[in-house]
Order: C-alpha cells, then sequence, then structure tokens
C-alpha cells in the first residue's frame, strides 16, 4: 500500500490453492502448471471502474507466488500539472517535449512512475498533426490517436525490430517503453538525431548516473551529446495524511545527515511525522507524490560526452544552476508538511546527493542508511 509491503493474516490458508488456480483461470493460463512462471491478464470492474489487472506467477517451496498489478483504466491521462512536479522543472519540461527532435529521458526504479509521466508527456502533445508511436512491453493503457505496438519476444517481435520498423512508418514522435540493450540505445539515439522526438526510460538512481549508464551500455559519447536533450530522475513518496500528521522537532541524527545534504543552517525548518487515524488506516500516509530533478544537455555537458570524460561531466552537471537533486526537492516537500523526513532519508540512502553550499566547490557525498 503506497509502495510499502504490509502483511495481512488469513485465517483460512487452505483456500490458497483454489484461489490460485481461480486467478490463474481468469487470466488465461496454465493451471496445471506450476513449475514454471507464468503471466497473464483480466480485466475486472468494482465500482464502475475498470481494472486491468496484471497477474505474475512463480513457484516457491511452498507453493506459487502471485503478485498482481491493478492499472485502473477508468481514472484517465494525467494532465502534467497534476503529477505534482515543481514550476522549475515542468516549465523547461515543457518547453522539451515540444521540440521536434531529441531524446528525453525518464528515470527511476521499477514502480516509481515512469510510465504515467511518459504518457502525461504523451497527452501534452498528442494532436492530429503528430503520429506517434509507443513501442511497448506491454501496453498499459491505451491512448486515442497513437499508435500503439505490444512487444512479443516469443515471436521474435522485439524492441530493436519495432523500432526499426517505426522508422519507416514517418512518426513524428516516437515513445519505447524501455532502453533494454545496445541495440535499442543506438537505435534510439539515431533516430532522435534524425529529426524525430524520442520519450524512453532506464533504470538508474538519479538523472546524472543515467549517463553512465547509456555509455557502459555501449553508446558512443557523441552520439548521446548530439541526441540527449534532457534526463528526467523521478521518485515516489508517501504522502502525509492532512487529518493526523504532526510537528516533529529534529534530533541530532537528524540534523547531523541534514546538515551533509544542505550544509550548515542558521535555524531549522518545521518538518512533521506520520501519527495515524481512521481515515488513513492508522497509516499516517495517504497517497503518494513524486519528486523529481532534471537534467538539461548543455554545451559543457556535450563537450565532456564528446570527449568521453565522465568525471567532467558529473563536476559539470552539478555546476548547473537549475539542476537540484531529489533529495533537495524531497526537503522542499518535507518543509511543506506534504512527506516526513523519514521519507526524504529514505530517497537520499540510495542516491548520491550534492551539498547546497554557496561556493565554487561541488563534491558528491554518498548517506548511506
Amino acid at each position: 500500500i503506497d509502495g510499502v509491503l504490509q502483511e495481512q493474516l488469513v485465517d483460512e490458508t487452505r483456500i490458497a490453492p483454489a484461489l490460485t488456480s481461480r486467478l490463474k483461470l481468469m487470466a488465461g493460463l496454465n493451471i496445471s502448471e506450476k513449475r514454471l512462471p507464468q503471466d497473464g491478464r483480466f480485466n475486472i470492474k468494482v465500482k464502475n471502474k475498470n481494472i486491468d489487472v496484471r497477474l505474475s506467477t512463480m513457484p516457491m517451496v511452498h507453493g506459487e507466488s502471485i503478485v498482481m498489478r491493478l492499472l485502473d483504466q477508468s481514472q484517465g491521462l494525467l494532465d502534467f500539472s497534476k503529477l505534482g512536479i515543481p514550476d522549475e522543472i515542468l516549465q523547461p519540461l515543457r518547453q522539451l517535449i515540444k521540440k521536434p527532435h531529441g531524446l528525453v529521458l525518464v528515470t527511476g526504479p521499477t514502480g516509481s512512475g515512469k510510465t504515467t509521466t511518459l504518457y502525461a508527456a504523451l497527452n501534452e502533445i498528442n494532436s492530429p498533426s503528430h503520429k506517434i508511436i509507443t513501442v511497448e512491453d506491454p501496453v498499459e493503457y491505451q491512448l486515442p490517436r497513437i499508435n500503439q505496438v505490444q512487444v512479443h519476444e516469443k515471436i521474435g517481435l522485439s524492441f530493436p525490430l519495432v523500432l526499426r520498423t517505426a522508422l519507416r512508418q514517418d512518426p513524428d514522435v516516437i515513445l519505447v517503453g524501455e532502453m533494454r540493450d545496445q541495440e535499442t540505445v543506438e537505435i534510439g539515439l539515431r533516430a532522435a538525431m534524425t529529426g524525430h522526438l524520442v520519450f524512453s526510460t532506464l533504470h538508474t538512481n538519479d538523472a546524472v548516473g543515467t549517463i553512465s549508464r547509456l555509455l557502459d551500455m555501449g553508446a558512443e559519447g557523441f552520439l548521446v551529446a548530439s541526441s540527449l536533450q534532457s534526463v528526467l530522475a523521478q521518485r515516489l513518496v508517501r504522502r502525509l495524511c492532512p487529518d493526523c500528521r504532526k510537528p516533529h522537532d529534529l534530533n541530532e541524527h537528524d540534523k547531523l545527515l541534514l546538515e551533509r545534504i544542505m550544509g550548515p543552517q542558521p535555524s531549522w525548518p518545521s518538518f512533521y511525522q506520520h501519527s495515524g487515524c481512521n481515515q488513513c488506516h492508522n497509516t499516517g500516509y495517504k497517497g503518494r507524490i513524486g519528486i523529481y530533478e532534471l537534467l538539461l544537455m548543455s554545451p559543457e555537458l556535450a563537450s565532456c560526452l564528446q570527449q568521453n570524460d565522465s568525471a567532467s561531466f558529473v563536476k559539470q552537471a552539478a555546476r548547473q544552476k537549475e539542476f537540484r537533486s531529489l533529495t533537495m526537492n524531497a526537503i522542499d516537500l518535507a518543509k511543506q508538511g506534504i512527506t516526513t523526513l523519514d521519507e526524504v532519508l529514505r530517497i537520499a540512502g540510495d542516491i548520491d546527493v550534492t551539498p547546497h553550499k554557496q561556493t565554487k566547490s561541488h563534491h558528491d557525498i554518498a548517506i548511506d542508511n
């Protein structure tokens, strides 16, 4: 719930095999096959809402494990303005997605809302004058006026094959669900260089680390420098329940960690912590909100890439006036009472953060939980 696993006790565990078989039957899977993983999907209607259910099974020692992903088809596409993107990121992002060519990457771990952001971007530029093709695995939402292709690896319908074919279909905009291999990366970069606007995703911890990932996947530095327009990194943090949140006084440990991120502070802002009430089922949280960081390609950054100098690239990125890290944007939300300091430190625990100091020198500091 809201990205955190919770245990629900079931008294009658003997119904598990029957429940497993029923779910597999609904998803069109082989109910007699319990030795191999299977994937399927089905649709249900709950309170007049159409829910698309993606089901995954995996054999375990004590039976099969089933995970279901729920997609509310009736929810509709979100507008950029409703994603919670700060104005200082939203405005340049809106300009970027209206350019005629270039590569725009959205990065983050699984379940961080990358697909929602990409669909919002497509919804923003979707018009009869634009031919948009998406290459996805799977197609999560069906979009009006957009040509969507679902990858099917078993029959040879792979990302590179569909992407090459899509380029012969005279598209203006291409969305690649994920850049999984070197071939897909190279085709996507060259498509962005030859007059197409390309959107895609990568699994990286932050925006700056995306460049290293592209180079590690075999992309040429000059190709990345010529094609890449921006990288938007994002995470989801839990939103405090407004009905039961309460003020939180920082302890010395919290202050020490924040000083490593923000630098010395003359005074500390107010923060809030979770409590729990009937409105939030005693969790203290109600929903989630995105945090973002946007790295814009500049002539200085492009020069570093053309020379394959990743170390200088990191330093130049940290010096960008417009660049604010995920952690700093998360702290802004905590100051507003939207999330907790615990959520901020959870985000800061596995990414590099740059101290927010008004000095000429910048150093990357890793914070470990």
